[in-house]
């Protein structure tokens, strides 16, 4: 109880006004992985996200929000973000220990993982909306409604046990509404408002060509691949003319460190009908003239390595030549 008490004063003192106007679809998550291997063991990792682009991490040694760029701590005051720190590691203490304790009595088997995905919604200066949610083992869970944890549909029993126990406590059910009705809400309008340049900046994509293993005899896989673009939303198809083409995998699309994407889409067709198939890329920062790449005119990837590493040879074969051509001649 005094820990949770300790909790509930740090929430408190994030009250605030959420009277700031916005014009933007603005979404803010914290994902947390709390990895229970025994009864000693347990791992917890977060991360924050405005939208696709990851803002924080947490450090599990220190217990401290990691700030992952400049901007990160939105407009609040260092000592909100402490109390912040000190809410977040006194909750995974709690959960810690909670865990530990009723493990038995809610059915846990080791090792076991818990998801978390909280945060908040905005679309308009009248709409904000906080959720919270919660899988075990990777199926939903329960979720936070109306001031209080239900199961999620489809949850087994070991749900209405986990709901039965939290929702007995008041002042945590009062905190996580706080948090993500007021706090979020707030936190979120200062971060975009300090992101903005990086939020909102247009990188326009790279695209090439290659094939990838065959997928049998006679058959080819056309790859393309589009990298370095930002923001995440593109589409990316195998065309025939004006026709998509059927059977196209869209693998995921995954971060660069700079925070740009990539994402490879591939096609498997006979390699009598690879002709006249083309790659085209859609988005945001091309300003409407979409990359449209033909597999008949691509370079492929071997005939690009040879160009590159036979000069390169040859200059290392003529660079030892001379030098014992000219250790020959210095003999006297």
């Amino acid at each position: 109880c005094c820990l949770w008490s300790v909790v509930l004063l740090a929430a408190l003192l994030l009250q605030g006004d959420n009277a700031q106007a916005i014009q933007e679809h603005l979404v803010f998550t914290i994902i947390q992985i709390s990895s229970f291997v025994n009864q000693s063991w347990v791992q917890h990792r977060g991360s924050g996200w405005l939208g696709d682009m990851q803002t924080h991490g947490w450090d599990t040694d220190s217990g401290t929000i990691i700030f992952l760029h400049t901007w990160s701590k939105g407009n609040f005051s260092d000592e909100e973000l402490l109390d912040l720190e000190l809410l977040f590691r006194v909750y995974l203490i709690g959960l810690t220990r909670e865990a530990q304790e009723y493990v038995s009595q809610l059915h846990f088997t080791y090792p076991f993982e818990i998801q978390v995905v909280g945060g908040c919604e905005l679309r308009s200066s009248d709409f904000s909306k906080g959720f919270l949610r919660s899988a075990y083992e990777g199926s939903d869970f329960v979720t936070f409604q109306n001031m209080s944890l239900v199961p999620s549909p489809g949850a087994d029993s070991k749900a209405q046990s986990v709901c039965y126990l939290i929702n007995q406590y008041e002042g945590i059910k009062e905190i996580v509404y706080r948090l993500i009705t007021n706090t979020c809400p707030r936190f979120v309008l200062g971060l975009f408002d300090a992101a903005k340049v990086d939020y909102k900046r247009q990188v326009r994509p790279e695209a090439w060509l290659s094939t990838g293993p065959a997928p049998g005899p006679g058959r080819l896989r056309l790859v393309c691949h589009v990298s370095g673009f930002h923001p995440k939303p593109v589409q990316v198809t195998w065309m025939r003319g004006e026709q998509e083409q059927q059977g196209t995998q869209r693998g995921d699309i995954l971060p660069h460190a700079d925070g740009t994407w990539y994402l490879r889409v591939t096609l498997d067709v006979a390699a009598r009908e690879a002709a006249g198939l083309s790659c085209r890329v859609k988005h945001s920062s091309l300003g409407g003239q979409d990359i449209v790449l033909y597999w008949g005119h691509h370079v492929p990837m071997y005939l690009i390595l040879l160009a590159v590493t036979v000069p390169l040879v040859l200059l290392i074969v003529l660079a030892l030549w001379f030098r014992k051509r000219c250790s020959y001649q210095d003999i006297p």
